[in-house]
């Protein structure tokens, strides 16, 4: 079974345009130039550590939950224990690094993108 959209049958008479070809260069040029490379590294810098320090953390509040029921039910103030306070911390780390995600792009992603679009379209223009 295949999750791939079929092809229609090529149609000889309706080769691609100069225009498309030209565009399809000017995109392969920018995947391969040493500015795309930054920025790809600056951004897998980021995804990447966070990504697993974030699964650590909600692998911890699962494996907690599940074998260390007797710390997580400690209660903390009145119905309030552990493993709720765990819970809510989920969201909060989840808001956290949407907020540092959206700082660290704006101050190391965005410039690098706008310097690579700037010169395609300095190119293209």
């Amino acid at each position: 079974m295949s999750t791939e959209t079929p092809v229609p049958p090529a149609d000889p008479s309706a080769a691609p345009s100069r225009r498309a070809v030209a565009d399809a260069d000017a995109y392969l040029a920018v995947e391969r130039s040493p500015e795309f490379a930054e920025l790809r590294r600056a951004l897998r810098g980021f995804v990447f550590p966070m990504t697993v320090a974030f699964f650590v953390w909600y692998a911890l509040y699962v494996i907690l939950s599940a074998y260390a029921r007797g710390f997580m039910s400690v209660k903390i103030v009145g119905h309030i224990n552990v493993a709720l306070v765990f819970g809510l911390l989920q969201f909060v780390s989840t808001f956290l690094i949407a907020w540092l995600y959206a700082r660290y792009a704006g101050r190391r992603l965005d410039p690098l993108a706008e310097r690579l679009r700037a010169r395609v379209e300095g190119e293209r223009g």
